[in-house]
């Protein structure tokens, strides 16, 4: 929405768009609508998206039907050997225990327990390397306007549930000294779970997973005190400060992670917990588990349940867009819980340069290091110098901002530098030379030989690339956009250019506003639309411990996150009697959706199930008087035809208004879960009830919406996410625009397949972990399996295409098919599994890397539950050598269990037991 007394400026994005207009490839049939190509390269998949969750190899989460004291009693009973760690009050109703994985059995088999969950965990996100400005960031939100009208959270309590705080920062409340925390008046309340050694990261060579609690919840990481300057600081520091959105909140500082490495599921609802206790208003939980974007799963379900008891909760909905649809992640999946996207910061201060004449900006996008072989010296950081292009550059003439690419590939453009120079053609001056056909070593030695002081290389596409130099190069190699050195180009063919170098030069982004290439898409499992709202995320700058330089850059949807906490802190200052369960809505409401990132030039707007509700837009929506509920539409299954909804507009003004109702349809993705996915723009129709709405003052008028997905497969495949927004313009001032976004999914849901690639029989080679993360070998037909060791263990190894509602497994005779008494417990008839991150390599079945999450393993140890003629099972029994098949019923996302359609079934190898 735009508009407001004080809203003096809109974002502008046609700056950002100036190389990306390349029409993009549209269906002939449908004139506008159908296939779009992006025209920027889309990442591919990647195994660092996906370790951001995975299983606890001994930690669950237990629900209890009972208490926690009749629990532990009937533990006793059984045997079971145990350590507790919490015991669950108000958000989940159990407790949390680490024990040996064999009694995972025993456990399930105690008549008090409902559910038995592996505990998750979560990982911290990376820091880059680029520098840009928090006070860029604030601006894009509306969120400086808001300050400027006097706002900044005052008497606001925000949670920060991360590593902690830097309780010494001045711009935090601290007093600016580093060593052992001192008294900080901004955190009111602080607790450390978990002590700085905790790891609970089972792949890690720190693996630690017992807590060492602490009142102090002071920062080792970096990541929290990040967080935390988002959300409030206040600028303080004499050099180098940052300002957050809300400078005047107070904090609660929750560390749930150690130093490094990870935090489970259990520590983070206990923690939620101690926030309701503490009174909090808001928490933001820069933190998710990428692919398991149930809203029912214990995160996301507690965090719910914690906005239900009065607290604003928001959380970044993940890192792993580049692994393809359904990528979102608990918590901020949780019905109740404000999924954060993240969007690129509109300007990037980095290392790099400026033009004469206007001071143009150009960053240094990477540069070789300073040490080392091969190396370069680094970049000088001032000092002003001419540069100069090759020949062969100077006779392409001027070449217009749309070049894409500057040349044909592997053209004689992109062989610039690949031939030596003539004797001192580059003496006393910097070399700008384009990326392309030979090594940037080859080109850089050439530079270097004519005299060179430095080589600025362009890319030849868009993104950025890190220079590889096979030898030792004695000036600086840089890199820089393309963008920026077609700029350059186009300057030396007009006249001489200087740069003169700088430590930092503040740039525009060139993806400024746009959706950032990790964010995570939705939905939620069951088609819940998520995210919710985004926010930037990219490349942003903030605070940071002392000892590690009082202020860092990261990206990440964990950056966007704390923008929307700050929002809610400020919107919760303005309207204080507001509902918690409005915030959402009144955010969702105001929210800008940015254009489609593929080809910005187009003015498509990006996928609503990435972008949610669109940018946050702070000021407007402490301005807004009106109020339209659901804040978001999940249409979920269109195979029923049209769905039909109700929209209420509330009126908070003292008069009436009159709103013009409209509809703006989205980019969305096709079939496809995985990467490369496919772009399309369909025909959504939209029939309102009535062409416009008057509502009266302090007063409430509905409205119904039919929406109809396009029944064209040429515009949209069956199985494709859809959606669009749909549009409130107040009649008497067409700036102020309220909107809700709407998702769907075309077609049966239930056709997606869950487990395309058939599970095997495999062994674990390593530490008998259960979950991601693994190295796996195929056993051989016939194998004989001892179960003496984790490699003789028989595992039914996974792959998940999609997510699954419920899962069984059951063990049956392999000659007469007759199942045994139920031998795998709770924890193996599990609900609400996650889809794994990468698909199996095409020379499968399985990715033996690590490091890559394609496969879930089920380890059957040869036990049964057995039961004393009671009917309830409470103890394991050994099941005798023989042969014995494994039958698996996956019960797909949205399914209903008494459709025989919404199962899939498999059945294993014969599995011969065959202890020595």
């Amino acid at each position: 929405m735009r508009g407001g007394p004080f809203r003096g400026r809109s974002i502008v994005l046609a700056v950002l768009v100036a190389t990306l207009v390349v029409p993009a490839a549209v269906s002939a049939a449908g004139g506008d609508h159908g296939r779009v190509t992006p025209t920027v390269p889309l990442p591919g998949p990647s195994s660092s998206n996906v370790k951001g969750g995975g299983q606890s190899p001994d930690i669950f989460l237990v629900g209890l039907s009972d208490g926690a004291d009749t629990f532990r009693k009937q533990a006793k009973t059984v045997g079971l050997k145990y350590t507790e760690r919490y015991a669950y009050k108000s958000l989940f109703k159990g407790v949390s225990v680490r024990i040996n994985p064999s009694d995972v059995g025993k456990l399930a088999g105690i008549a008090s327990v409902s559910t038995v969950y592996p505990a998750r965990y979560f990982s911290v996100g990376p820091v880059t390397d680029a520098d840009p400005e928090l006070a860029t960031a604030i601006t894009m939100t509306g969120a400086d306007l808001a300050q400027q009208a006097g706002y900044t959270g005052a008497g606001v309590k925000v949670a920060i549930m991360d590593t902690g705080i830097d309780l010494d920062h001045v711009d935090l409340g601290g007093d600016g000294v580093a060593g052992p925390p001192h008294p900080n008046g901004r955190v009111d309340s602080q607790w450390d779970f978990v002590g700085d050694a905790y790891n609970a990261d089972p792949e890690s060579a720190t693996y630690n997973p017992v807590p060492d609690p602490d009142p102090v919840a002071d920062d080792c990481n970096g990541h929290g005190t990040h967080v935390a300057g988002i959300v409030g600081a206040n600028g303080s520091g004499q050099t180098g400060h940052a300002t957050g959105v809300a400078p005047g909140v107070s904090f609660g500082a929750y560390r749930v992670f150690g130093c490094d490495g990870s935090t489970t599921d259990d520590v983070m609802l206990a923690a939620m917990e101690r926030v309701l206790a503490d009174h909090m208003d808001v928490l933001n939980m820069s933190i998710g588990d990428a692919f398991n974007n149930w809203a029912k799963s214990p995160t996301a379900a507690a965090a719910s349940a914690l906005v239900d008891s009065g607290v604003v909760v928001v959380a970044s909905i993940g890192n792993s867009g580049a692994n393809g649809v359904y990528s979102a992640g608990a918590p901020g999946v949780g019905d109740e819980v404000i999924g954060v996207a993240s969007y690129d910061n509109s300007h990037v201060e980095a290392p790099g340069f400026t033009l004469s004449g206007d001071d143009f900006g150009v960053a240094i996008t990477n540069s070789v290091p300073a040490a080392g072989v091969p190396a370069a010296p680094a970049p000088p950081t001032s000092g002003t110098d001419s540069i100069k292009q090759t020949a062969l550059g100077a006779s392409f003439g001027t070449i217009p901002p749309a070049a894409f690419p500057l040349a044909p590939p592997n053209g004689p453009g992109l062989a610039d530098g690949c031939a030596a120079f003539p004797a001192g053609y580059f003496t006393g001056q910097v070399a700008l030379i384009q990326r392309g056909v030979c090594t940037f070593t080859v080109k850089a030695q050439n530079a270097e030989a004519a005299g060179a002081e430095a080589v600025v290389l362009f890319n030849n596409q868009s993104g950025g690339v890190i220079p590889q130099l096979g030898a030792q190069i004695n000036i600086p190699v840089v890199m820089i956009t393309q963008a920026a050195g077609i700029e350059i180009h186009n300057r030396l063919l007009a006249g001489s250019v200087s740069i003169t170098w700088h430590e930092n030069v503040s740039v525009v982004n060139p993806t400024g506003g746009l959706i950032s290439g990790f964010s995570s898409y939705g939905t939620e499992a069951e088609l819940t639309l998520k995210p919710d709202i985004g926010a930037p995320g990219g490349f942003i700058r903030s605070t940071y411990p002392l000892e590690k330089g009082a202020y860092a850059t990261i990206s990440g949807t964990s950056m966007a996150s704390p923008h929307v906490a700050g929002a809610a802190a400020l919107l919760k200052q303005a309207h204080p009697n507001l509902p918690v369960a409005q915030f959402r809505d009144v955010l969702e409401n105001s929210a800008d959706p940015a254009v489609w990132f593929g080809n910005p030039g187009l003015g498509f707007l990006d996928a609503v199930h990435r972008q949610g509700a669109g940018m946050v837009d702070i000021d407007d929506a402490i301005l807004s008087t009106t109020m339209v509920t659901p804040g978001k539409l999940s249409l979920g299954e269109s195979q029923a035809g049209s769905a039909t909804r109700t929209l209420t507009l509330t009126n908070d003004s003292a008069n009436s208004k009159t709103f013009d109702l409209s509809h703006t349809e989205a980019v969305t993705t096709g079939p496809e879960t995985f990467p490369p996915l496919s772009f399309w723009l369909p025909d959504t129709t939209v029939a309102f009830g009535a062409s416009s709405v008057t509502v009266p003052a302090h007063g409430s008028a509905t409205v119904n919406v039919t929406i109809t997905a396009d029944p064209d497969d040429t515009h949209l495949p069956a199985k494709s996410l859809y959606g669009g927004y749909l549009e409130f313009t107040d009649a008497s001032n067409a700036d102020i625009v309220y909107r809700v976004p709407y998702s769907g999914f075309k077609g049966d849901y239930q056709s997606i397949v869950a487990i395309p690639t058939a599970p095997v029989i495999g062994k674990l080679n390593g530490p008998p972990f259960i979950g991601v993360q693994q190295t796996y070998s195929v056993a051989a037909a016939g194998h004989h399996w001892t179960l003496q060791s984790p490699d003789e263990i028989p595992n039914v190894l996974i792959h998940f295409d999609h997510q699954v509602r419920h899962l069984e497994l059951q063990v049956v005779d392999a000659a007469t098919g007759k199942p045994l008494h139920p031998v795998f417990s709770n924890y193996l008839e599990r609900d609400f599994i996650a889809r794994n991150g990468l698909r199996p390599p095409a020379g499968g079945p399985f990715n033996t890397d690590p490091n890559n999450d394609d496969v879930t393993a089920f380890p059957w140890d040869g036990t049964r539950m057995h039961d004393n003629g009671n009917g309830t099972p409470d103890h394991r029994k050994v099941v005798p050598d023989g042969s014995y098949k494994i039958v698996v019923r996956a019960l797909k996302a949205g399914g209903d269990p008494t459709n025989p359609a919404h199962w899939e079934t498999w059945t294993s190898p014969t599995i011969i037991l065959d202890r020595p």
